[in-house]
């Protein structure tokens, strides 16, 4: 008989290994410097992102500016933290918004098969087949610069692969059964697939969304960089590195662009670290034994 007693401590058991893992560890400890800091951007810097100090334009570290001035003389600590705040946004929505859309299409493959397999799966290919950032500029240049296009162009671009990620999973669970005896005895088709079936094919899939938050970082970076992302005067990370297309800038003024692409390396580490150990505990690979290796 299971008692709240065995439950908690077959919870502790669960834990220990995620909390063991040194990927996962570092990973969340930046993960949450760089978090906390840019949700308490209000209290850590003296200055608004968009207030301008023409007694110190393009001003190096200082006192009054820990992290210098850029080119209009707003200081590039405040836009740091505050682009944060932007850059995870963009981000956590783009995540969301392309797991809604993989996660429907891919289940509905995976469940119905036959034609609606078919055709979703050709949709899929047919995205596949063009370079992301391709279509992403496209996009952009027709829908014009905003945070809102950018999540929008990032979902509607990336979610081919966690559709095929679920329908992989549910081709190889929906044979199961535990499925046939939830259908034998009336259960609908819509909670056999959430009950069921995504249940148990979450691990993977948290895996994916959480690496899929790095590349969507990096995805607002790059568009923000060359002006079609994140739209000035809001600050991002991504066009805080646009300073970086100066020559001048990248010679004399290392404060305008080291900072933001430090932080975005940082921060993606981190995340892939997260996925890494979550890797390990979710979906553990057995070790291999080293005689198989050698014969």
């Amino acid at each position: 008989m299971t008692t709240p007693d065995t439950l908690n401590l077959t919870a502790g058991r669960a834990g220990h290994p995620l909390l063991r893992d040194r990927y996962f560890l570092t990973g969340l400890v930046i993960l949450l410097l760089l978090t906390l800091a840019s949700l308490s951007a209000p209290w850590l810097v003296a200055f608004h992102p968009d207030d301008i100090d023409l007694m110190a334009i393009e001003a190096p570290p200082g006192d009054g500016h820990l992290l210098g001035t850029d080119e209009i003389g707003r200081d590039v600590l405040s836009r740091l933290l505050y682009g944060g705040r932007v850059s995870l946004f963009v981000a956590l929505a783009a995540v969301i918004f392309q797991g809604a859309i993989g996660i429907t299409l891919g289940s509905l493959a995976g469940y119905k098969g036959g034609v609606v397999d078919t055709l979703i799966m050709r949709l899929t290919d047919i995205i596949m087949c063009f370079p992301f950032y391709a279509l992403a500029i496209t996009l952009a240049a027709i829908m014009g610069a905003s945070s809102w296009n950018v999540i929008f162009i990032i979902g509607i671009l990336h979610w081919t692969g966690i559709a095929r990620l679920v329908r992989a999973e549910f081709l190889s669970l929906r044979e199961s059964g535990y499925v046939f005896a939830a259908k034998s005895i009336g259960v609908s088709g819509v909670t056999v697939v959430f009950r069921h079936l995504l249940r148990n094919a979450c691990a993977p899939l948290i895996i994916n969304l959480t690496l899929a938050v790095a590349n969507a970082i990096l995805a607002e970076a790059a568009l923000s960089f060359i002006g079609l992302g994140v739209k000035q005067p809001q600050p991002s990370w991504g066009n805080m590195l646009a300073a970086a297309q100066s020559i001048r800038v990248i010679d004399y003024e290392w404060w305008l662009w080291v900072p933001p692409g430090l932080t975005i390396m940082l921060m993606v580490l981190a995340i892939n670290f997260i996925g890494e150990g979550l890797s390990r505990v979710l979906n553990p690979r057995p070790a291999v034994p080293v005689k198989d290796i050698l014969n």
